[in-house]
């Protein structure tokens, strides 16, 4: 097995919570406090982690300390945000899944994850952020395990 590992959890997966991408940002924090996230992926980016986090009322630092220092399963992790975080609620929860369905790369990453995977710039083509990062990740998981 690799000494590092490209997080496969999809940004559209919620767990008991319901709360989109917040399992894979979980495993990305986790991973990468044990020096063991892939090169090339953030244990807490720009993208759908910064808005996860805001959309929870979440500090960053927060996060990270809470995983370093406790380790948590993923139940654990959800117990720890409904308590710390401050807009843990349907309302903020609905309306950040939906924040997540909706957004859509650049045209320039997204013709290069489709790029990389050998799949046309057509109507036929993801265009949501979603799907393309899955793609990006299991091209990213192949190239590093099965290649």
């Amino acid at each position: 097995m690799a000494d590092t590992y490209v997080p496969l959890i999809s940004s559209g997966v919620a767990g008991p919570l319901g709360v989109m991408h917040l399992p894979r940002l979980w495993q990305k924090v986790s991973l990468e406090e044990k020096g063991k996230l892939a090169s090339g992926y953030p244990g807490v980016g720009k993208g759908f982690d910064a808005m996860t986090l805001a959309a929870l009322g979440l500090e960053e630092q927060a996060v990270r300390d809470y995983i370093r220092q406790n380790k948590p399963t993923y139940p654990e992790f959800e117990a720890w945000v409904k308590k710390n975080g401050k807009s843990v609620n349907r309302e903020s929860i609905e309306k950040h899944n939906a924040a997540v369905r909706g957004y859509n790369h650049d045209d320039e990453t997204r013709k290069g994850i489709l790029g990389a995977c050998g799949i046309a710039d057509d109507a036929a083509a993801p265009k949501d952020a979603v799907n393309l990062n899955n793609l990006d990740d299991w091209y990213e998981f192949h190239r590093a395990v099965l290649v």
